[in-house]
């Protein structure tokens, strides 16, 4: 499932477009935003992997709203005006769609997107074949970090920390939690929270909405649930 927001303040193109989206199977529409400081707290709290947006809004264009994020998800741009179609390209926009955009038209633009996403999930799973380890800026240098030395990772703003199996001491790095899922191995780690990822290998014990690494209590983030029946399948 790609996990998706739609961005529009117009209330009847909002409604248009979470019609359009329940008839795409593999998307899960997490928000509908009237504006791109809605959008942008999203962003902040959950993954997302695309967005639908408009460009003419109130403050701040869809295409300036592409260009402040530092790390973006795939975007779809819907509008009026085909004159902004070269500057959406410009920045890697998946598709340009004019309204009004039907149906059909819609699930194309959906298409490829889910196409690259599919492409991305691929080369991300071929990474648990690489080297166990990886480099990372810390304390002025590059720093080796091996996977199986990893307990969970904690986000923390604008960086990570990174908690070793002792005697090691914590790694903080400049990095976003999303840039670290990318760069560790699906099969090796698991995120639980906003502010978690931890190493399956570590897990001693599960509950409901919380996971144990020996006595420390991680909690399990509401839109992460469904983890904990992973976990157990992983580990029985």
């Amino acid at each position: 499932m790609m996990k998706c927001i739609a961005i529009d303040d117009e209330p009847f193109a909002l409604q248009l477009l979470k019609d359009y989206i329940s008839h795409v199977p593999y998307l899960e529409l997490v928000a509908l935003c009237e504006d791109v400081f809605e959008a942008n707290k999203v962003l902040q709290q959950q993954d997302i992997d695309l967005v639908f947006t408009d460009i003419q809004m109130p403050r701040l264009t869809g295409l300036q709203f592409i260009q402040s994020l530092t790390e973006r998800p795939m975007f779809i741009l819907i509008t009026a005006y085909e004159k902004f179609a070269l500057e959406g390209f410009n920045l890697n926009v998946v598709d340009y769609l004019l309204k009004p955009v039907e149906l059909s038209r819609f699930m194309l633009a959906c298409n490829k997107a889910y196409e690259l996403f599919q492409l991305k999930k691929a080369a991300k799973q071929s990474t648990d074949t690489g080297p166990p380890y990886f480099f990372v800026s810390a304390e002025y240098r590059q720093v080796k970090v091996i996977y199986k030395d990893i307990t969970y990772i904690e986000g923390l703003k604008d960086y990570i920390k990174i908690n070793l199996l002792a005697p090691a001491k914590p790694l903080l790095v400049r990095m976003s939690m999303k840039s670290i899922e990318e760069e560790l191995p699906s099969s090796q780690f698991i995120r639980i929270h906003k502010s978690y990822i931890v190493s399956v290998d570590s897990i001693t014990s599960v509950r409901k909405s919380s996971v144990f690494i020996d006595q420390l209590e991680l909690p399990v983030g509401e839109t992460y649930q469904g983890v904990i029946e992973q976990l157990t399948k992983r580990k029985s």
